[in-house]
């Protein structure tokens, strides 16, 4: 027979568990409308060009718009920047060093501008569109990759595949 102490504790066990999955249950509910966030490629201009080490910085705008009711920010933004449908290399945006009260606020139909330092280092393969880049030459640039979409309760990782 169970003693009344061992009830107790399995009632305790019980009802904690069943507060975990409600907490995890009400987080979700935001999850449709966080998915809902969408991003397009902004502009990408040349900050600075070193050609004594034959390297570039890229400013690369990724332009995040709701189109959700529900509030978010955006904590990181990992994507490869293409042109002309080669690979260029890998960037990032991170905002996650940032407290979440700080971060740039997407209310319902926001849309900014994100700027995205981009090295920009060209290769065997890539040394014709570096010099294309530098030149001003007019280039066609894709953005693929995975953004980090929070609510106060809840995150979604939404990938994205966009062009100028």
């Amino acid at each position: 027979m169970v003693s009344q102490g061992r009830m107790i504790i399995y009632a305790a066990i019980a009802a904690l568990l069943a507060m975990l999955g409600g907490i995890t249950w009400y987080a979700s509910l935001d999850n449709p409308k966080l998915e809902m966030a969408e991003l397009s490629l902004g502009q990408v201009k040349i900050i600075n060009v070193n050609s004594i080490e034959n390297r570039a910085n890229l400013e690369v705008g990724l332009k995040i718009r709701n189109p959700s009711d529900k509030p978010f920010t955006v904590s990181h933004i990992d994507y490869e920047l293409f042109a002309n449908g080669q690979s260029l290399g890998k960037g990032q945006y991170s905002a996650q060093d940032i407290p979440m009260p700080g971060r740039a606020i997407f209310s319902s139909n926001a849309e900014i501008e994100l700027p995205s330092i981009f090295a920009l280092v060209p290769t065997p393969a890539t040394s014709e569109l570096y010099t294309a880049i530098i030149s001003g030459q007019p280039v066609q640039y894709t953005v693929k990759g995975i953004m980090v979409v929070e609510s106060a309760w809840s995150l979604v990782e939404k990938p994205f595949d966009t062009s100028q």
